[in-house]
């Protein structure tokens, strides 16, 4: 006689045929999930529609269960089998109960094949060299044993400012969903939740834009490879006012949902440059953000443990915002930044991007890491704040995706152990790859007076107050000796210290 099969049980960010093995499935909706801190409101309903239209696909073999709590499913049963969860909790749940536990999926480096590779780091790790590996291994974009181009990155080349005189890219919108009865009554529920008191939302509830289910996915990628994927490198940095997309792919939400193997995006944009429909570096630089940069954030996640930034302090403060080396003292976000509020909010760029991430919860990286991490970094905010805001305010946010982005390369909270050095800049570098300034009662080129820059200022102003952290740091040397050149410095840092809004 046999045993029955065991039960697949479905987790947030396992919502795709990827993690279906054919088998009966437990698909657990539970409210913590959604309400344990206020997330966005569009993330809330593009996760639960992922759920719901997930128990749908799945038909008679899904056991639907709305909960609490997802320790309210787990105690006392013992037919589970879950694929290994995408975060620290969920896994150390599953371990508490009698639940088989398989290898991770969704992925395109397992766990063991990166622990081999990180022991041989001697704990430096550079993604250069994880990516390299990865493309050798897979004969992505390979000639034989050299790149095809006779580089690995073409990042060099895809850094070009937006189109001199432009106001968008001139591209079709991005391909979007149609909304069913799913997102009806995820609608009618959230608003209930809300209205309850169950649930507290930021943000506002816009129509759904991004995939969530397989079928979804295709499309989106589909339509990114014949439609943007062309432009993407060259642009990839790129940013104006009226083109919140550009050419990128959104495809970091069906992704992150589980829905979208990382595997046939990757393979499909090989494809696409081999048969000619795209050039190498917009189809190495899409391979190197799915199979370079977000492998990597999701390995270190796991191999840097539950100490990574757990007591990660802005440079120039401990954790507990006590000064250091007599600089000033960190700070908690303020009221207007949690809520996305940015009516008071001068700076172009900023309110630009406060307004984007409360309409619809997604930026493009540019944006969260050179506008909204920039301006967080200068300010000496607590990053593991900064981390938990970002991953509940923007809809492809995750427990494994954000503490190596924000914590490490962003905020340089780390030591070094993500970046080489701080991602901090000046107006200038935003005036060159935006078109925000031309509007903005601020002047990039000024650091002292009524229009002075907030961010220009502001970088002189966070690298008086890092100095004696970033004395060691090669690559800080000649900022570092510019500063100590400023004939203004004093005057900077004391007009930063008193400005209230940028």
């Amino acid at each position: 006689m046999t045993d029955s099969p065991r039960r697949r049980l479905v987790l947030p960010g396992q919502y795709g045929p990827l993690f279906d093995d054919g088998g009966p499935a437990l698909v657990v909706e539970a409210r913590e999930f959604f309400t344990a801190r206020p997330v966005h409101r569009a993330k809330a309903h593009l996760w639960l529609s992922a759920l719901r239209h997930r128990v749908r696909e799945l038909g008679d073999r899904a056991e639907h269960v709305q909960v609490l709590r997802l320790e309210d499913v787990l105690a006392g049963r013992d037919d589970l089998e879950v694929v290994d969860p995408p975060s620290r909790p969920l896994r150390r749940q599953v371990r508490d109960h009698d639940v088989t536990v398989l290898p991770s999926r969704g992925f395109v480096t397992s766990e063991d094949d990166f622990a081999a590779w990180a022991r041989g780091r001697g704990g430096r790790f550079l993604m250069e060299s994880f990516y390299e590996q990865v493309r050798r291994r897979e004969g992505w974009l390979m000639d034989g044993t050299a790149p095809v181009g006779g580089v690995f990155s073409h990042d060099a080349d895809n850094r070009q400012p937006p189109p001199r005189g432009a106001t968008t890219l001139g591209l079709p919108g991005p391909w979007t969903p149609t909304e069913d009865e799913v997102d009806d009554e995820v609608r009618e529920d959230l608003d209930r939740w809300e209205r309850d008191g169950l649930a507290q939302f930021v943000g506002r509830d816009d129509r759904r834009r991004f995939a969530v289910t397989a079928d979804e996915a295709t499309a989106a990628l589909d339509d990114f490879l014949e439609v943007r994927l062309g432009d993407f490198g060259p642009f990839e940095d790129a940013v104006l006012t009226n083109d919140r997309t550009m050419a990128h792919s959104l495809l970091s939400v069906p992704l992150n949902l589980g829905v979208l193997d990382p595997r046939d995006a990757v393979t499909a944009a090989v494809r696409a440059y081999e048969t000619g429909g795209a050039p190498i570096g917009s189809v190495e630089g899409f391979v190197r953000q799915i199979a370079g940069w977000r492998d990597y954030v999701w390995h270190l996640y796991w191999w840097l443990g539950d100490e990574y930034g757990a007591d990660a302090s802005a440079l120039g403060t401990r954790r507990d915002g006590t000064p250091t080396d007599a600089q000033p003292r960190g700070a908690s976000l303020p009221r207007w930044w949690r809520e996305l509020d940015a009516s008071e909010v001068d700076a172009v760029c900023l309110s630009t991007a406060l307004d984007d991430a409360r309409d619809h919860g997604w930026l493009h990286h540019i944006q969260r890491l050179m506008v909204l991490g920039n301006y967080s970094l200068q300010r000496g905010w607590d990053p593991v704040e900064l981390t938990e805001w970002f991953t509940d305010v923007f809809v492809d946010g995750t427990d494994w995706v954000m503490p190596a982005n924000i914590v490490g390369m962003s905020q340089h909270a780390d030591g070094g152990v993500v970046a080489t050095k701080p991602y901090a800049a000046g107006g200038r570098y935003i005036d060159k790859m935006t078109d925000h300034c031309g509007g903005c009662r601020f002047d990039p080129t000024k650091r002292l007076g009524e229009d002075a820059c907030p961010f220009t200022a502001g970088y002189w102003a966070f690298l008086d107050r890092a100095e004696p952290a970033l004395r060691a740091n090669t690559r800080m040397t000649r900022p570092l000796q510019q500063l100590r050149q400023m004939p203004d410095r004093e005057q900077v840092v004391a007009q930063e210290a008193a400005r209230r809004m940028p």
